[in-house]
């Protein structure tokens, strides 16, 4: 199974563990074409993270990185169904405001 899967409505699903031995490139880079000019079509997007088992500093920093790179090509990214461990890193690692959490 993939990393993430995206739906025809903007939401990806994020599957599995963030963290530095699952993650090599930055969200958007691992995007299709086509599902990148979805979201740029849609405007935003909505990671799901119900289904992320495992997370670490280096997850907290790609999902920031997510927020940059949707940002830079238009499309708002917004954070649902956040585990609770990650808005503790955050908020430890005083980034917390850097999440958008619906």
């Amino acid at each position: 199974m993939s990393l993430f899967q995206v739906s025809h409505e903007g939401r990806v699903s994020v599957h599995g563990h963030l963290d530095r031995d699952t993650l090599g490139k930055n969200w958007w880079n691992l995007l299709s074409s086509a599902q990148q000019q979805q979201l740029k079509k849609q405007g935003r997007c909505t990671l799901d993270l119900s289904d992320v088992e495992r997370i670490d500093s280096a997850g907290l920093a790609w999902l920031i990185n997510a927020v940059r790179d949707g940002k830079q090509h238009q499309v708002t990214v917004t954070l649902s169904d956040v585990p609770e461990k990650l808005l503790k890193l955050a908020k430890i690692s005083d980034v917390d405001t850097l999440l958008p959490v619906e």
